[in-house]
Formats: structure tokens, sequence, C-alpha cells
């Protein structure tokens, strides 16, 4: 599938998981395409479950849990920035994981092109997207919740403590200075939680709708993370927080492909 055809029905499912219901009438407006274009959008995506058919459109699937894609579809320009500039900090032949939330599932994008990367998940999504001759790929077992697909509970956290000496790349549904790290899931934050404590370096990926805004569930403080990654500069109280943290922050500079760190 062409870069087009995929933003295409990126912004597609977009205007779905906002509306609820599209016409392809309004599609085809709303995206300067053919009618014929839009349905042939639309019958791809239903093929693959992402949405129902309905006369002269289509909707939001409502029989699976589907927060994953909804969430995929926020933030979309940012959490792409923030994964190419934490793909910038991964070397060759590292190990590495990954957590199973959208913003790091962007980061596969640009490892597949990395050579004896060795890579942690928990999210069949992820692996799927990995598939590389140069990555390997270490699946954790456990739990399977295939609206989600990803693997969570005892079995997944006890594959996970056989492991050390990884980096970690962490994000968070929300943060907050006192509460660190947060998730709505609670299994998630377990092995986020595990994964945190294990690792040689963690790396935090969030873009600036998570700052004062903690979800219920905590993953970790700020204690085992190095840096934080996000897509533009914090506001003074969060940089002043940071910087007592000893946490880098990289973010992009406006009007340069280059990122500035804070220490």
């Amino acid at each position: 599938m062409t870069s087009t055809i995929q933003q295409r029905r990126e912004a597609v499912m977009s205007h779905v998981y906002q509306l609820g219901h599209v016409s392809v009438r309004q599609l085809a407006e709303d995206l300067a395409v053919s009618e014929a274009t839009v349905r042939r959008d639309l019958h791809g995506l239903a093929t693959e479950g992402l949405l129902e058919l309905t006369h002269g459109g289509a909707s939001v699937v409502h029989t699976s849990d589907y927060s994953f894609i909804s969430k995929s579809m926020r933030n979309v320009n940012a959490k792409r920035t923030i994964a190419q500039l934490a793909c910038e900090l991964i070397s060759d032949s590292e190990q590495i994981f990954l957590d199973s939330g959208t913003t790091c599932f962007e980061m596969t994008a640009y490892l597949r092109s990395k050579r004896g990367l060795s890579v942690i998940v928990n999210s069949i999504r992820t692996a799927q997207e990995l598939r590389s001759p140069g990555v390997s790929i270490l699946i954790l077992g456990g739990q399977y919740r295939p609206e989600r697909m990803d693997t969570v509970g005892p079995i997944a956290f006890e594959v996970l403590e056989r492991f050390r000496g990884y980096r970690a790349f962490l994000g968070a549904d929300g943060l907050g200075m006192d509460f660190g790290l947060t998730s709505v899931d609670i299994d998630s934050a377990n092995i986020f939680t595990q994964a945190a404590r294990n690792a040689r370096e963690c790396i935090l990926l969030a873009d600036s709708s998570k700052f004062n805004n903690p979800s219920l569930y905590k993953i970790t403080d700020f204690g085992p993370i190095s840096t934080v990654i996000t897509d533009k500069e914090p506001s003074p109280e969060w940089a002043e927080f940071f910087k007592d943290q000893s946490v880098t922050v990289r973010y992009p500079k406006e009007k340069s492909d280059n990122t500035i760190s804070q220490e």
C-alpha cells in the first residue's frame, strides 16, 4: 500500500471515530477525492474489520473495544514526531522494550531499517509491523487480548522478569509531577511497571496533551526515567521539574530538523 493510500485511509478512520458515522459524499468532499475512491477505501477497511459499511457510508464497529484504534487517531503528527526522535537514540545491535501504546507503535516505521536489533514487545500489532531481516522480535506470552492484540497477565509478567539490560521505551496515558507515569488500564500498567523496573534505562514518549493529566493506575514515578521525548517545549514548571529530576528533555526545535536537549 502506497503512503498516499495509507494516509487517506487514516484520514477516513479519523473521520469515522470522530463522528461515529460518515457518508461517502461527505468524505469525498472532505478528502478531495472521487466517491469511487472513497468506496474502495471503505470496502478495504471494512474487510479488515476496522469499520462497518452502511447504506451510503460507514460507521464505527460497536462489537469490540477499539481503544487502540481510537487512540491512534489522536495527535498523529505529534506521535510520529516523537517516534522519529526516539528512534534517533537507537543504534544497531541494541536490545529494547517497546510498550504496546500507540506512540511506541509509530516507532516501527523507523526501526525496520536497523540491523541486529532485538525488540521485546507484548503487542502482536507492533511485532507484525516490525517484520524485517535485521530485527529480532521477542513476544511476551500470557493472556491475549484480541481487541488490543496484546498480552498481559502473570505469564507475561513472569517472562518479562527474565529480561535485563534493555532500554525501555514507554508511553503513558497521563503524567503528573507527584504521581509519575500513568495508564487507564491496570493490566498494561503492571507490565510496564515491570519493564521499567528491569530496564537499564527508561525513555518516556509523551505528547504535550499528557502533561498534568494523570490517569488512574500508576506505572512508575520519574526516578527511572532518563529522557522525556515530547512534541513541543514543556512549560516552565515542567522544565524546572525535569531539571530537578535530572531528566533530559528532547523535542523538535522550531524551524529546524534538530532537537534540543535540556540537562
